[in-house]
């Protein structure tokens, strides 16, 4: 299981790095500049105000279905067709709830819009993970790696297009950017539906009515905890829009400004920037390079569940598989966690040409979550293929709450950055609780020789962090303003070397662990 571990988690990763960067980097990031803070935060909020209820497109069938064809491949035969009808009805009751609430929250007409656009993505992408489940269940995973990344290189290839291919003499809109994900969605979720047919050797669809209730009662507890996850994970900017003003109308401002005996001008631009969707773009500013990191954890977590749920099953030991999972992606998580923290400015400035300082700020609060996500996405996948679903619950709730009171007394003070301050303590917070929840239930021996061994890499790389940054280097190849690149290159060298002497990397036992029998 550590030879299939390591190739296919080799495979997934090399494509997803060469795809994913160039959509986030190139793509994304450009969109962003091109459409300004204000019109991107505007996206940005209603794209989060769509997870919210992404929940109901699921129910949690799709983590339960991975789990449970992992464990008995026979019942893809038997569930397909009727999880098929199931999930076109919980679309339907997706959108449907979607927009009441929207009514309630008294969205507008271009709000309605994008979100009509957003939710029907909500559901190609909901169905594409659900199709994907069963493949990975199969433990296919070279050709989930391919589908992983399939719907980014169709969206690179469309925005593409509508960016640089002179196709149109307008300005690159913000919908055009959800018009080119709805295509891209649509083709890889066509794509994955013909490879499961063919797996489950499908027919027709099928009304059962007693078999959507049995799914659904299976996968309640699986739907709760991706509900709780959702929330505190998403509701950042919907929050910083909600408690922060609209932009006020130009009326509105010259009376305020009068009254206070201020320039209307400078006024206009201070409240500007203090608006929920302003700061909502903002944050994102800040959140894109986590967001691309945490899809590195989000590959191991797709990796590990069908595996976990396997060996669980066959009773097979696990301590290994979850020692050698977590110590890879640790290790990366506190190389790229405190890199970007020290590094913070300059990537920020590397990466967009306005509002750096407030980028940075956020940016600097939310990296080090990195090394927190990185510790759930293996922990609680470890929970969850051991059907621990009542106590991932509970400490999903508490995150919730964490993080509802904490943007609730922070967002107003501190904007962007209290939200960031939030996501921080309660993605920490998440990984503590579970990690103490694996060792209460698998009650595995405390290693404290590697535990040091951890403690002594992480004060090393914040101390070549520290020495890159106060170390006088001419780079020969670089201008005097980009020399920072090739410190910051140094101190990840560094880090890998000392990752290799303390063998947390050790590419010999790699090399036996891939030599070994399938």
């Amino acid at each position: 299981m550590q030879r299939k571990f390591l190739t296919n988690l080799g495979l997934i990763l090399f494509l997803n790095l060469l795809i994913k960067p160039v959509w986030i980097f190139g793509i994304d990031l450009t969109v962003q500049r091109i459409v300004g803070v204000g019109d991107y935060g505007f996206y940005f909020v209603i794209l989060n105000f769509s997870f919210l209820f992404n929940i109901i497109l699921d129910l949690g069938i799709t983590n339960f279905n991975n789990r449970n064809i992992a464990q008995h491949n026979h019942l893809l035969n038997k569930h397909f067709s009727g999880i098929l009808v199931l999930k076109l009805l919980l679309g339907l009751t997706y959108v449907v709830i979607a927009f009441v609430v929207a009514v309630i929250l008294r969205y507008n007409a271009d709000q309605f819009k994008l979100l009509g656009w957003l939710a029907f993505n909500q559901f190609l992408l909901s169905f594409i993970l659900y199709l994907r489940s069963n493949i990975s269940g199969f433990m296919m995973f070279k050709t989930d790696s391919l589908l992983s990344v399939l719907d980014r290189l169709l969206m690179i290839l469309f925005c593409g297009v509508l960016l640089w291919g002179h196709v149109t003499a307008s300005t690159f809109r913000i919908e055009w950017f959800v018009y080119s994900q709805t295509a891209a969605y649509s083709i890889t979720a066509a794509l994955a539906f013909l490879i499961v047919v063919k797996k489950a050797h499908f027919r027709k669809l099928s009304w059962n009515r007693p078999f959507f209730l049995m799914i659904i009662k299976q996968s309640l507890p699986f739907a709760l905890l991706v509900l709780l996850m959702t929330f505190y994970n998403r509701l950042d900017p919907v929050m910083l829009e909600s408690l922060l003003p609209a932009r006020l109308e130009h009326g509105q401002i010259e009376i305020i400004a009068t009254i206070n005996h201020l320039n209307p001008v400078v006024l206009e631009n201070f409240l500007a920037e203090r608006t929920g969707n302003f700061q909502a773009g903002i944050y994102a500013s800040g959140f894109r390079l986590l967001d691309a990191a945490n899809m590195i954890a989000y590959l191991f977590g797709v990796l590990l569940i069908p595996i976990f749920s396997k060996m669980i099953k066959k009773k097979q030991p696990i301590e290994h598989m979850l020692k050698l999972s977590f110590t890879l992606i640790i290790t990366l998580a506190i190389i790229v966690g405190f890199g970007s923290f020290f590094y913070s400015y300059e990537l920020m400035d590397l990466l967009y040409d306005t509002h750096i300082e407030a980028s940075t700020n956020v940016f600097r609060l939310l990296i080090p979550g990195f090394i927190a996500v990185s510790t759930t996405y293996i922990f609680g996948t470890l929970l969850t293929a051991n059907g621990n679903l009542r106590q991932l619950n509970i400490i999903a709730f508490s995150g919730l709450v964490i993080n509802l009171i904490l943007n609730y007394l922070l967002i107003p003070q501190f904007l962007a950055s209290g939200s960031a301050i939030s996501s921080l303590v309660t993605q920490f917070a998440m990984a503590f609780l579970q990690v103490l929840m694996v060792q209460r239930i698998f009650k595995f021996k405390v290693n404290y020789r590697y535990l040091l061994t951890l403690a002594v890499f992480l004060t090393g790389v914040i101390f070549f962090n520290i020495l890159s940054r106060v170390a006088v280097i001419q780079w020969g190849f670089l201008p005097v303003q980009k020399a920072w690149i090739g410190n910051f290159g140094l101190m990840l060298v560094a880090s890998v070397i000392l990752a290799v002497f303390l063998r947390l990397w050790s590419l010999g036992s790699m090399l036996k662990i891939l030599r070994e029998d399938r």
